[in-house]
């Protein structure tokens, strides 16, 4: 193979295929993405596949905002069924201090035109009826928000940028990125040579290898999490909200006639094994036991484990090598990439063709940690 290409993107999640997806309908034709495995094969295809706008950032709250957008088109303009079920996200809050820095985030939401708003327990509970509210001071829903399939996703978005001009090479690994003094000249994968003066990273928590082959550092360090499937619910509440216990981690959200479910693991080193394991049952059940306790009753059916791509600020880092001539970036999104991947494609678009976001991402650019900038965001699942 020996291909020319005004941008290659490297990675075949939903922020590639988004980015794909963008860039040849803006009339961008000479577009490769290349991806060492399937589509979606990576973290997108192991995320449980929450859309939101709740988050403390501002940055965060807009790009959820407006990727919500883009899902409820997504049909229409894709032409693929996502599953997209906006059931809303509760977020479950037992301490002064979350319910003060909640309250602080609904505001903040509110005045960029999300509508979020405080729950008591008891309205939590109507909500969420697999809950229990002893200890609960409070909770944050917003109606909105919700969940849907990763993978149709990844396809529709392939598909629609393959049907524009878009090449896309699985089973494709990128080996190396060769300049010619700041300039990027070619990609080399394991598949031949792709001459291009333009590289958009998008490979998620691989990302910090591909920043390296053009010399760029992105600090991005992979950390396995794990889900859990279960069977049946009985009754289980057809609006049933994506439902968080923020001391705990703990959350969880339908899955046809079950539970989609998980827990943060604090005991997680970094790396990149993602073969599941039983070690994380325990500290699941006790949140279970704190929080919905008739959860433990329900039969274990399935589970899998994925990456997440976390930054030391657990925010996203978006945007443009300064040292490197054309190397672009989208990666480091600690865990609610997939949820911003329509908006993002749309600023990366832009940043590639040299025009005005709709978004001003520069706090986000890579190079905020060395000039002490970091842009932490709080709501983490």
């Amino acid at each position: 193979m020996n291909l020319r290409a005004e941008a290659v993107i490297i990675g075949g999640g939903v922020m590639g295929t988004s980015i794909a997806h963008h860039l040849t309908s803006a009339g961008v034709r000479d577009v490769v993405l290349v991806e060492r495995d399937e589509l979606a094969a990576g973290s997108t295809s192991k995320a449980a596949g929450g859309v939101r706008a709740q988050f403390s950032d501002e940055l965060n709250i807009q790009l959820g905002a407006r990727s919500l957008e883009a899902f409820a088109r997504f049909g229409e303009e894709i032409g693929y069924d996502i599953g997209l079920r906006r059931v809303g996200y509760l977020f479950l809050l037992s301490t002064p201090g979350e319910v003060a820095s909640f309250e602080a985030g609904v505001r903040l939401q509110n005045q960029l035109g999300v509508p979020s708003r405080m729950l008591t327990p008891k309205e939590a509970a109507r909500l969420s009826p697999l809950i229990t509210t002893d200890g609960l001071l409070a909770a944050a829903y917003s109606p909105d928000d919700g969940h849907c399939t990763p993978e149709s996703v990844v396809h529709g978005y392939a598909a629609a940028a393959r049907a524009r001009g878009a090449r896309i090479l699985r089973r494709t690994e990128a080996t190396g990125i060769e300049r010619d003094g700041a300039r990027i000249t070619v990609v080399h994968t394991t598949r031949g040579r792709i001459a291009t003066g333009t590289v958009i990273c998008a490979a998620g928590a691989w990302s910090g290898a591909i920043g390296a082959m053009a010399g760029v550092d992105l600090p991005v360090q992979p950390l396995r999490r794990q889900i859990a499937v279960t069977g049946p619910v009985p009754g289980l509440p057809p609006a049933l909200p994506m439902t968080i216990d923020f001391a705990t981690g703990l959350y969880f959200h339908a899955e046809g006639p079950g539970l989609l479910l998980g827990i943060a693991d604090p005991d997680e080193r970094p790396g990149f094994a993602t073969d599941p394991h039983d070690r994380w049952i325990p500290r699941l059940c006790a949140a279970m036991e704190r929080r919905a306790p008739a959860l433990l009753d329900l039969p274990r059916t399935g589970g899998w484990a994925g990456l997440y791509e976390n930054t030391p600020d657990h925010n996203a880092l978006i945007g443009e090598a300064a040292s490197v001539s054309r190397f672009l970036y989208a990666t480091g999104f600690s865990g609610h990439g997939f949820l911003q991947g329509p908006a993002v494609g749309e600023v990366v678009r832009d940043l590639c063709l040299g025009r005005a976001p709709f978004l001003d991402v520069r706090p986000l650019d890579a190079g905020r940690f060395a000039a002490d900038a970091a842009r932490p965001e709080t709501n983490l699942v």
